[in-house]
């Protein structure tokens, strides 16, 4: 097959758009800035979600549902909130159609007008906190610590698949908790569960931090954050865990009697990821050939492929492929036999090497004589000739666990090389317009400068680290006193 793939050291933004579309992610739908999320995208999320949910429920969380539609006036309770969302809301305001008198198809019915317009959920931070209000009555009720998987909509105009895109998928966890410090606890944590997740499955090594006031959740105290750096040097927010003090609370009168016996508004948090972390695997490890696919979100770990002349031969590999396969998933390892007889071998490597599966397997006659077969890495391309005589399962088993690490250590190694310090700002600005990626700086704490920067030079500041050594410096920008660096760069 021809991939037809840009490079990405020639156009990173169009051999992104393009390797989502060819390797049967997902496309672009009928509605503006929507997307048709496809079988093979959709079974990365599966995975995903299936993980992620696994380690959520191993935290004491459990599912819920909440409304897909907000009435107006909760979100109208919290003022910062309805501030950071108000320009992305999309509003219904009637609940009817009609023919149209002119024979012209369907039109809104104009006496079917909404007493109260409803807002498409952009967060479900208002709908769930005036629900949790009947939940609470004391501290015997506490904590709550519910997940939603939902859909949301933000009207986005600039939009890119998986990255940006006005509905997209996501889980939203949004808890309760009688103490501040118990709040605080469950945002880190959270925070803490996305960072194994990026790291232990989708092979991105990520930095954990918290974000400038100017970059905080709208209605947060405090936004805890996992930043991870693409191929091109941009940073993209992976998950974030936010502390929401008694802001909603107060907002909608979610009081509990403590163990004193007297009455206090419970302390929040909520905290999400989205299928945009489909994006950031992709621009992560993948290359000029299409996806790399750590094998532990693969939908395919392996694919075999028959190389064989007629039925009969087709036959015999069959059987024996019968037999290795039933050993490969003995060990919970995914399997594809790719027989079909309309494409050739060929194309089949191509495919499936677009579609970033991690072990790709060929046999064909000899190997059946020799009793062996062919052994591809995706990630670097090698090749081996194995013994049928050893375990082949032990054999892909560890290699699975090899291809892992190393897409891991690529990454982490690739961030190192692309992680500077600097201590001036025109130093600052050469290496975010040249080599890009995290640039490590001190800034003085005020929004001003933080704002200044990011006209000038498109870098925000993507997160105050946590590990960070407290050091006296001197701001890039402004030179006044620093108490530490924080890490800059330009972002999706």
């Amino acid at each position: 097959m021809s991939k037809g793939l840009p490079k990405r050291s020639e156009d990173y933004s169009l051999w992104y758009n393009e390797l989502v579309k060819k390797a049967d992610l997902a496309e672009n739908s009928p509605v503006r800035g929507c997307m048709v999320i496809k079988p093979y995208g959709f079974s990365i999320w599966e995975k995903m979600q299936a993980e992620i949910d696994r380690m959520f429920k191993e935290t004491g969380h459990v599912n819920a549902y909440f409304p897909l539609f907000i009435p107006k006036s909760y979100l109208s309770k919290e003022a910062d909130h309805v501030e950071g969302f108000a320009k992305e809301c999309a509003v219904v305001t009637h609940y009817r159609l009609m023919n149209d008198p002119d024979g012209k198809g369907v039109v809104v019915d104009p006496d079917a007008k909404l007493e109260e317009e409803l807002i498409v959920r952009p967060t479900s931070e208002t709908v769930i906190w005036s629900t949790y209000k009947n939940w609470v009555q004391s501290y015997r009720d506490l904590p709550l610590l519910i997940n939603q998987w939902a859909n949301v909509v933000r009207w986005e105009m600039r939009t890119r698949l998986f990255l940006r895109t006005a509905e997209f998928l996501w889980q939203e966890g949004h808890t309760a908790h009688a103490t501040k410090q118990e709040a605080i606890d469950e945002s880190v944590q959270m925070m803490n569960v996305y960072a194994e997740f990026a790291e232990n499955f989708m092979a991105m090594p990520v930095v954990k931090g918290i974000k400038s006031e100017s970059e905080r959740f709208a209605g947060a105290v405090e936004t805890y954050c996992i930043e991870a750096l693409m191929q091109d040097g941009k940073a993209l927010q992976a998950g974030t865990s936010h502390f929401l003090g008694q802001n909603f609370a107060k907002a909608f009168d979610v009081k509990f009697t403590n163990k004193e016996g007297v009455q206090d508004f419970v302390w929040g948090t909520s905290w999400g990821v989205s299928t945009r972390l489909i994006g950031a695997l992709i621009m992560a490890h993948s290359d000029d050939q299409g996806l790399v696919l750590p094998p532990k979100l693969a939908p395919i770990q392996v694919v075999i492929v028959p190389i064989y002349k007629g039925e009969e031969q087709l036959q015999t590999i069959s059987d024996k492929v019968a037999e290795l396969t039933k050993g490969l998933k003995a060990k919970g390892i995914s399997v594809k036999f790719d027989n079909r007889d309309t494409y050739k071998p060929g194309f089949k490597f191509a495919e499936w090497e677009l579609k970033g599966v991690p072990v790709r397997l060929a046999i064909g006659p000899k190997d059946l004589e020799n009793n062996s077969v062919e052994i591809a890495r995706r990630d670097t391309g090698v090749k081996e000739l194995f013994s049928l005589e050893n375990n082949l399962a032990d054999k892909v088993e560890a290699l699975l666990d090899e291809i892992q690490n190393s897409i891991y250590q690529k990454a982490f190694d690739f961030r190192a090389e692309n992680t500077t310090e600097v201590d001036t700002y025109d130093d600052f600005k050469k290496v975010i317009d040249g080599q890009g990626g995290f640039v490590s700086a001190h800034w003085d704490g005020t929004a001003e400068t933080e704002d200044k920067i990011k006209t000038e030079t498109k870098a925000t500041i993507r997160c105050i680290p946590l590990d960070r050594k407290e050091e006296a410096g001197v701001c890039i920008y402004s030179g006044k006193p620093s108490a530490g660096r924080v890490l800059f760069a330009k972002a999706y």
